[in-house]
């Protein structure tokens, strides 16, 4: 069954009528297939209407949902031959964060990407997307190997930040997202980011120094949750709708701004609702930047990559 958010109760609400319906044509041979199909037209149609004004608090509501596609679903469907590599080789493995080799259309490619759990006892071992010192030292380490061979790199962020935990600060956190950020800078390879659901604080940040950065319609990407904004100014998490309203978080505001390259129209409803077509959209693009990036000179790559951060912003000189 789809799980429904708030704001989307009134879709709720048709859906539930087309299965009752459903369940009235299959036990009792009456045929109601042209009301099922009227309201099937209708709860499109609503949907579609209220997916046209999304809010920007709304719009973190459809990235946060639990069934959204998470990095192993779209490195599934990305690559046939995914080989997962474990471990930093200095503390201990990050299961917040996956990474290995596959191929994209055929090219090798070295995939790194947050990962959430969609159960209680997934949730607590991926700890909720949430990436501690070594998931990042391990990144790191894959993107040197990367590196070693030649492979472009292809990072899917989805995190509502680096965990803030004693033991992570006691091993390194901010250190170990400050080498990420200086590794992708310079790493000698293509690197493609695409942000599938939360891209949070510096914990997505460390993944997203890239050549070509794509967000999809419904996720975010903010230098801080709407809830901690709102924690910060207005000493409530209560005020996060007001944080997510000034905050810029959504993809047509980032896009507006060059902060991203591109934004993938998800399917009708959100990523979840056809998991398959948003995989194929994203497949699609990936494929057409990895042509594109392969073709230049590594010292072109870094000269544009370096570039495109220092154009990040924009200022009016007094």
């Amino acid at each position: 069954m789809e799980s429904f958010l708030d704001f989307e109760q009134p879709i709720a609400e048709l859906e539930n009528k087309i299965r009752q319906l459903r369940f009235l044509d299959n036990d009792s041979g009456v045929d109601v297939a042209a009301e099922i199909q009227r309201l099937e037209r209708s709860s499109r149609s609503l949907t579609r209407s209220i997916y046209r004004k999304l809010s920007p608090w709304q719009t973190a509501q459809v990235a946060r949902h639990p069934k959204r596609p998470y990095s192993l679903d779209y490195i599934a469907g990305l690559s046939v031959d995914f080989q997962e590599l474990h471990g930093d080789r200095m503390y201990a493995d990050d299961y917040a964060l996956v990474g290995g080799l596959g191929r994209v259309g055929g090219t090798p490619v070295m995939f790194i990407g947050h990962q959430k759990g969609r159960d209680t006892a997934s949730r607590v071992r991926r700890n909720y997307g949430m990436t501690r010192p070594e998931g990042y030292r391990k990144a790191q380490r894959l993107m040197r190997l990367a590196e070693k061979f030649g492979l472009p790199v292809v990072t899917l962020i989805d995190t509502p930040g680096a965990y803030p935990g004693i033991g992570a600060e006691e091993r390194g956190q901010s250190e170990a997202i400050a080498s990420s950020l200086t590794c992708m800078v310079g790493l000698k390879t293509p690197i493609i980011s695409a942000i599938i659901g939360e891209g949070g604080s510096g914990g997505a940040l460390a993944l997203g120094i890239a050549d070509v950065v794509i967000m999809l319609q419904y996720s975010i990407y903010s230098v801080i949750s709407p809830e901690g904004c709102a924690s910060i100014l207005w000493k409530s998490a209560e005020h996060a709708t007001e944080a997510a309203d000034a905050m810029g978080i959504t993809a047509g505001r980032l896009l507006k701004f060059k902060l991203v390259d591109e934004v993938l129209e998800e399917p009708l409803g959100g990523a979840h609702r056809d998991p398959g077509a948003a995989v194929a959209s994203l497949k699609q693009a990936v494929s057409k930047h990895l042509l594109k990036l392969t073709g230049l000179e590594t010292s072109q790559l870094l000269e544009r990559r370096q570039q495109r951060l220092l154009d990040y912003g924009v200022f009016h000189e007094a």
